[in-house]
């Protein structure tokens, strides 16, 4: 039996992962964009964008390099309310400045206190090993180890049973996958394997490394059978505002995922930029659009739609 802990969560699939292990009723603080499972909304969110996110995508990526090259942090933890909260341990990242509270944006908000200090978790993942290995962080630092096992080995075996299948596909789709519209990058890190794993061929980013940027030029040169539009941080009908960055280009409606109605846009805030337990359901969602004639698991309309 586990003792009870104070945890605050300052990114959404840290959140999702400490919820999916038991232990929501312990969590007593979250950040701003930590919004699943909707009970979480209940807790006080300690962080806060720098930088104004409304506007369009080119506008949103100004402010934000504006700020990362000042070398200032995107994000504020209200560090007075913070350590009202006494929490035991706090989960953060140190993979992307721009994507969530860093881990040095938690130790500056720590770094006056006296006596016990909370325990700090970093989650970094880049590869869809990462994701397990992060989920292991948290496990050890709950002292959660049975649950830890029976959570990871669900989500292997749900993974593998997918690529599994998609190994009977009579064919591999070439596949775009478009993480930030303008300007335009391509989905790295997990989303590469992710992509193979449902039975296609990745264009652009490399497995395990930061997203790219890309131009549409190349886009074009690849003419991809499938183009998911998946912008990180945004939900379908926000993305959908920018979409005349790309749609606006003379040779868009020339493109072969365009031609064939093979062009999706996807929750890229709720599942593919978020690597928590819920990259089971990212998979599910590739696996729906590349081979629809071998699985459907009713995403259609929440977690994806046909453009």
């Amino acid at each position: 039996m586990t003792k009870s802990q104070r945890i605050v969560t300052l990114l959404p699939s840290a959140t999702e992962i400490v919820c999916a292990l038991g232990f929501e009723d312990q969590l007593v603080g979250r950040s701003h964009e930590c919004d699943f499972p909707r009970s979480v909304l209940r807790l006080p969110a300690l962080t806060e964008p720098k930088f104004n996110p409304e506007g369009t995508s080119a506008e949103i990526d100004q402010r934000v390099k504006k700020i990362v090259g000042d070398a200032l942090s995107v994000y504020r933890v209200d560090a007075v309310r913070l350590r009202k909260l006494r929490p035991d341990v706090i989960v953060t990242q140190s993979q992307c400045e721009v994507c969530a509270v860093s881990e040095r944006d938690v130790e500056a908000a720590v770094a006056e206190w006296l006596g016990a200090r909370p325990k700090i978790v970093s989650l970094a993942p880049y590869s869809l090993d990462d994701i397990f290995t992060d989920m292991q962080r948290v496990v050890d630092a709950l002292d959660a180890h049975s649950r830890g096992t029976e959570l990871v080995e669900q989500l292997r075996t749900r993974l593998k049973k997918i690529a599994d299948k998609a190994r009977d596909a009579s064919a591999r789709p070439s596949v775009a996958t478009i993480e930030w519209i303008d300007p335009m990058m391509a989905a790295g890190n997990w989303m590469p394997t992710l992509v193979e794993m449902a039975g296609a061929v990745n264009l652009f980013g490399k497995a395990g490394e930061h997203s790219p940027w890309m131009k549409f030029e190349e886009l074009a040169s690849k003419n991809p059978d499938v183009i998911l539009i998946s912008p990180c941080g945004f939900n379908m009908d926000r993305a959908a505002q920018d979409l005349p960055a790309l749609t606006n280009h003379a040779e868009w409606n020339g493109l072969k995922a365009v031609r064939a109605h093979r062009v999706f846009m996807a929750d890229g805030n709720q599942y593919f930029s978020r690597p928590g337990p819920r990259i089971a359901e990212s998979l599910e969602i590739l696996a729906e659009i590349t081979h629809p004639e071998l699985f459907h698991f009713g995403h259609e309309g929440r977690g994806w739609r046909r453009l």
